[in-house]
């Protein structure tokens, strides 16, 4: 089955973002934040995320050789030094990107699984495709794509050929939580265990539980 394909002036639509550049009209099937895993360069979307450890401003001028044409950016860059690309201009690339998944999430009502838990997510969701694939069309995390930046890779997998989503949704501080299940939106919620793990961000574990 193939991906679903967008028009980058809709997605801009979907986000709330400033075009520039040139055609609306490029098309997007894939969305791309590590400059390391580019496949499709034609139909690629690149989110230029800033973070503590780097810049995905600075890829820019390598992805655009490799042909990618379309990019999220917070940062304008010279325009006249990509001539063939077009740029959504954010002001928080993280926060567009999950604006997408949302919108993306609601073009579809199968049922969908939401799991969380200080430790065992991946295994459960992988155990829970195992006893399904034979009845269902499962879409699930990709290994353990569970963060921020995680779920909304995971979401905009979702298609119409599918008929059952099953997703992680891992936390390390407050105030997370809601934007993940503002994506996944599950019908089933499944609290694997609380624990220690990923706790540094939470005055206790009630504290954390309440959180999940």
């Amino acid at each position: 089955m193939t991906m679903k394909v967008h028009l980058l002036a809709h997605i801009n639509s979907l986000m709330g973002t400033t075009m520039l550049g040139r055609s609306s009209a490029s098309l997007v099937e894939h969305l791309l934040i590590d400059s390391r895993k580019l496949v499709f360069a034609e139909t690629t979307l690149f989110f230029a995320i800033k973070t503590e450890q780097g810049d995905g401003h600075q890829y820019i001028d390598e992805l655009y050789r490799q042909g990618v044409r379309s990019f999220v950016v917070s940062s304008v860059p010279d325009l006249a030094s990509f001539p063939d690309a077009s740029f959504l201009i954010s002001e928080n690339v993280v926060a567009s990107l999950q604006l997408l998944a949302v919108a993306h999430r609601k073009q579809f009502d199968f049922p969908v699984i939401g799991i969380t838990g200080s430790n065992g997510k991946t295994i459960v969701k992988e155990w829970l495709n195992h006893l399904l694939q034979q009845q269902k069309n499962i879409v699930r995390s990709p290994r353990s794509f569970n963060s921020q930046l995680g779920v909304p890779l995971s979401i905009w997998q979702m298609q119409e050929h599918h008929e059952l989503g099953i997703f992680e949704a891992g936390i390390s501080k407050p105030g997370e939580m809601n934007k993940l299940q503002n994506m996944i939106r599950p019908d089933i919620g499944l609290l694997t265990n609380i624990g220690e793990a990923h706790g540094e961000g939470f005055d206790s574990l009630t504290d954390k539980l309440a959180e999940k």
